[in-house]
């Protein structure tokens, strides 16, 4: 345990130092046209701009469906409810961190930074970027099923 605190507090200040250094995801284009590749793209532009937005006026409770690229796997969170956790960087730039409850959901299995995923969940914010959660479904049904689609495989 002693050993995990340190390493921790390395990928944390190392999450807040990139973090910091990721420019403003103020400008999102639009992409013209009409095919269905557009379509998915231009609705990918407009949940990467909810973030963007929800992260400009530090709004919570969004649910977003989500495409994104894993730059950084951290240590599961064992405190409560365990969570796996990692960071994803959307097209717009912006990083989240995804908090997946693998008490209710599996674990997103051979995940590593450079994967692709497809996620639907939660947005919440903070001053990092935010954090997408409920990434599976409620067993209370008070939440809106999410989950997160990797290699082929979904998690929820």
């Amino acid at each position: 345990m002693k050993k995990i605190i340190p390493l921790l507090l390395v990928l944390i200040a190392a999450y807040f130092s990139y973090q910091n250094n990721q420019p403003e995801a103020d400008s999102v284009s639009r992409i013209p046209g009409s095919t269905s590749s557009s379509l998915a793209s231009r609705e990918q532009v407009s949940q990467d701009a909810l973030i963007a937005d929800a992260f400009r006026k530090q709004q919570s409770n969004i649910s977003v469906t989500l495409n994104g690229t894993v730059i950084a796997l951290l240590s599961d969170d064992n405190d409560g409810s365990r969570h796996q956790r990692f960071i994803i960087k959307l097209a717009s730039g912006q990083t989240l961190l995804v908090a997946h409850n693998i008490d209710l959901a599996g674990r997103v299995e051979n995940l590593k930074p450079g994967d692709s995923v497809s996620l639907r969940g939660e947005y919440e914010w903070n001053n990092k970027g935010g954090v997408l959660h409920w990434t599976h479904h409620d067993p209370s049904q008070r939440h809106e099923t999410g989950w997160i689609r990797h290699e082929g495989h979904t998690y929820q």
